[in-house]
């Protein structure tokens, strides 16, 4: 794998593939499962998911130690708290909700989808004219795993502009095509993360393409900022939009006490080059945003992978690379600047004030 593709690889994977019948199986329930919440009413539908997620929280030991990780991050407070564990056990309730609504969702009328994405009527107007700001490229609509980027794509693409969003095919092949052949059908593209070709295409061709930010942590993304610690994001929201003249716009989706998805549109983000200390700058700008966003309702967060380092000593290394690309170097990749010692921090440090 170049470089290239590094930089836009799901972050999550960790090699190896799932043997075929898992992936049928995971197909099959998929299937039944959906068939299944299309015809209970949806509060029991809800409340019915909401348990099982909430269980597989409890019986699950890796995904409760990563979620609690990641919420004790959000407020600031050991992953052991009990607001964290109650908090993180709230999170995994919401998730159910946000399965029931994604399933139903291929099965709703137009008037019903149109009712889940809220007040977008509102924002169309303003997305219009990001959109046409960009410098010659797309629109990079930068999400997390918040609210239903489902029903918001898919109301985007009833109001005729065309959107594309980049998943990750590696994981559930079969499943991936099943949701590829429905979000056709709304009007939405479905990308696999590995076809360059035709994520370049659509910014070029100036449509919008829906990415997630907040995959999972990996040592050679950007370093960033995050509800005031140090981690990374992924490199290419920053560096398509510089290759190709695109704006990111960070958006947040939350659902609201009638369960309608509210948007909310952040600051547009230009990135006017490739260099380091411009990348950085624009990864930062991205990572507050998504803070921001997580503040809101942060119960209605569905990332449950770790997000963060598990060390101080990852964190410190973090800010140190951090620093070498604020002064315009390129990264020095994971351990590298902690490996160069005080003199060249400081030295770092000097270049950057």
């Amino acid at each position: 794998m170049t470089a290239r593709e590094r930089r836009l690889e799901a972050p999550h994977r960790r090699g190896g593939a799932r043997p075929r019948i898992v992936e049928r199986v995971g197909v099959v329930a998929y299937r039944a499962s959906a068939a299944a919440l299309r015809v209970l009413p949806v509060g029991l539908a809800h409340g019915a998911m909401g348990t099982l997620t909430r269980g597989s929280y409890l019986v699950t030991p890796s995904r409760r130690r990563w979620a609690n990780a990641n919420f004790g991050h959000v407020l600031g407070l050991p992953p052991d708290d009990p607001r964290v564990r109650r908090l993180a056990l709230k999170a995994f309730q919401e998730y159910g909700r946000y399965l029931v609504d994604l399933m139903r969702l291929p099965s709703l009328p137009d008037e019903a989808v149109d009712r889940l994405a809220g007040d977008l009527d509102a924002h169309e107007a303003d997305l219009r004219r990001i959109h046409d700001g960009a410098h010659g490229g797309g629109l990079i609509l930068a999400v997390g795993h918040l609210g239903s980027n489902e029903a918001i794509a898919a109301n985007i693409a009833r109001r005729g502009l065309p959107i594309s969003v980049v998943a990750d095919d590696s994981s559930f092949p079969e499943l991936f095509e099943l949701l590829r052949t429905q979000r056709a059908e709304w009007g939405v593209t479905l990308i696999p993360w590995r076809n360059l070709r035709e994520i370049y295409g659509v910014l070029r061709r100036r449509e919008m393409l829906g990415l997630l930010v907040d995959w999972g942590y990996r040592d050679d993304g950007i370093p960033v900022r995050l509800c005031d610690a140090w981690t990374t994001l992924p490199a290419g929201p920053a560096t398509l939009a510089a290759r190709t003249g695109s704006r990111i716009l960070p958006i947040g989706i939350h659902r609201d006490a009638s369960g309608q998805y509210q948007v909310a549109f952040a600051e547009p983000i230009d990135v006017t080059s490739t260099d380091p200390a411009e990348l950085q700058r624009a990864t930062q700008a991205l990572a507050d945003a998504l803070g921001a966003a997580i503040r809101v309702a942060p119960e209605q967060w569905y990332n449950f992978k770790p997000l963060w380092p598990d060390t101080e000593a990852e964190a410190a290394d973090l800010e140190h690379r951090a620093l070498a690309m604020q002064a315009g170097r390129p990264d020095p990749g994971p351990g590298h600047a902690a490996a160069d010692g005080p003199a060249a921090v400081a030295e770092t440090v000097e270049a950057a004030s």
